[in-house]
């Protein structure tokens, strides 16, 4: 019975092994790079882990059948008889108290006071010495194990790019079984217990430490099938890849990966442009929340270089909440010369991003640099025709805040400046202009881009995990976020996906 208990826990600590590596984003590691995403999970949520992935781990095993035990024993007065269980299943498990610790010496879990109910079916038979023909019977019995602890001792190294998890010890240790016998004659319930409290004990202990060495082979085999990339659209994709070893402290694993977007062609953004700040992170020990994680502004900057080099930051405006500035003769007063050659002509603007928006992060703000051009075009006799281009630097301030599980935010004005790159119909009062593709930019650019902002692109968690009373703090050209963690019981952990 004690074995039943055993796997459960067997496969609950693979769990919270599988949670410590994926919390944050699996794949394999490559030392010689950088990492710009990080995710600490502080005592808080380890001990969240480990209690939700042993509840789900025993659930998931219940109820469990035993391999069958037969054994000859001698009793006094009988004789030889021969003593058999079958049908050996638990119907019940319950972990009293557990605890993991994390340090130099890897993962630590111990589950301790641990119980289970098992029902079983017995039979005997023997030949007495005077009768020639074989006694048998049959009934049923119950069980219980009591004070079962078990602990495993494991390891993650980086082992030529990839994650290895290292089963470093595992033990388990059954203190008590009690075993109630239902019918049978008087001397069966000794004979009973002298035939297989031991065997019943020591099975039950071999058993589990196997299905502990079977579930870290598994999950180590799993980690060198993981994905590097994790796709976010038909655009940008997320390089996951780890970087270093974990760090494991005594209150919490701190985990970090690339962290940078690419295109979905596999095209890497040039990493030249990326420095990575100061490795200060914002400390959980002692923490109220359960998981940290934090991005560098170099994730932002490799998100919009990609949309760049994609050419997804170029807008036609052919319609904005003020009509006028779609037709020549509402700019009759702002550019004179463009309703002299172009009457009442419709009108198309054209927005193009010319180099990769420079976003950086500090304690009060995200700044955000656009380098732009806005084509004035006149749809004249059918045919679109450039008129001028005005070149923008546009600044603007971001907020950055939790929609689900993505990490979005919005975008407003602060400042532009506005200069005459080229024009067909001779110089431009760039003060009247200025005034003008100030209300394009409030009424049309700026909304549009909160549009996708909104949308955010989702944070690396397993399938089936939330964030909630998420926080986000600004430190040292990061974001972070903090947050506690509830999980949905519609998915099963068994079949845990890494990404959303």
């Amino acid at each position: 019975m004690c074995y039943t208990s055993s796997k459960s826990m067997a496969h609950a600590i693979c769990f919270i092994i599988f949670s410590f590596l994926f919390i944050p984003a699996i794949t394999l590691v490559e030392s010689s790079q950088e990492g710009y995403i990080s995710a600490v999970l502080s005592k808080k949520g380890l001990d969240f882990a480990k209690d939700l992935l042993i509840e789900k781990g025993v659930s998931s095993m219940i109820p469990l059948q035993l391999s069958d035990i037969d054994k000859s024993v001698k009793i006094p007065v009988i004789g030889k008889v021969h003593l058999g269980l079958s049908n050996i299943i638990i119907h019940s498990i319950d972990v009293a108290s557990s605890s993991v610790e994390t340090g130099d010496s890897g993962i630590v879990l111990v589950a301790s006071g641990a119980t289970a109910d098992l029902s079983m079916e017995w039979r005997y038979s023997y030949k007495p010495w005077l009768v020639p023909v074989a006694i048998s019977d049959k009934g049923t019995a119950t069980v219980q194990v009591q004070g079962m602890v078990v602990g495993l001792n494991a390891a993650i190294i980086n082992e030529e790019g990839t994650l290895k998890l290292l089963l470093l010890d595992s033990r388990c240790h059954v203190t008590d079984i009690s075993i109630k016998v239902d019918g049978g004659a008087a001397w069966l319930y000794q004979g009973i217990i002298d035939a297989f409290q031991g065997k019943i004990v020591s099975a039950v202990e071999d058993a589990i430490v196997k299905k502990i060495r079977e579930g870290i082979i598994k999950l180590d085999s799993l980690l060198h099938s993981l994905p590097k990339q994790m796709e976010v659209n038909g655009v940008v994709s997320l390089n996951v890849t780890f970087v270093d070893d974990p760090v494991l402290s005594g209150s919490s694993v701190e985990l970090e990966i690339n962290g940078l977007f690419t295109g979905t062609d596999g095209i890497s953004v040039l990493t030249s442009y990326c420095h990575k700040g100061s490795q200060s992170f914002v400390s959980t020990k002692g923490s109220a929340k359960m998981i940290e994680i934090s991005l560098d502004e170099n994730v932002f900057e490799s998100a919009a270089s990609v949309y760049f080099d994609a050419n997804y930051m170029h807008w036609t405006v052919d319609e904005i909440p003020d009509e006028s500035l779609m037709n020549t003769a509402g700019w009759r007063y702002i550019i004179p010369q463009l309703y002299e050659q172009y009457p009442d002509d419709d009108m198309n603007l054209s927005i193009e991003v010319t180099s990769p928006p420079i976003i950086r992060i500090s304690d009060r703000d995200i700044d955000a640099s656009i380098h732009a051009d806005l084509v004035i075009e006149v749809l004249n006799s059918g045919e679109l025709v450039p008129v001028t281009c005005i070149s923008l630097v546009i600044n603007a301030s971001c907020s950055a805040e939790i929609y689900k599980n993505n990490i979005a935010g919005s975008i407003r004005l602060l400042n532009f400046a506005a200069s005459l790159n080229w024009s067909n119909i001779g110089n431009l009062d760039m003060h009247r202009v200025q005034a003008t593709v100030s209300t394009i930019l409030e009424t049309f650019f700026m909304p549009y881009l909160n549009s996708h902002l909104r949308k955010g692109f989702p944070l690396p968690l397993p399938h089936g995990f939330k964030l909630q009373n998420a926080e986000i703090i600004r430190l040292d050209s990061k974001v972070t976020v903090q947050s506690d963690l509830s999980f949905t019981n519609r998915y099963d952990l068994n079949q845990l996906p890494i990404y959303l």
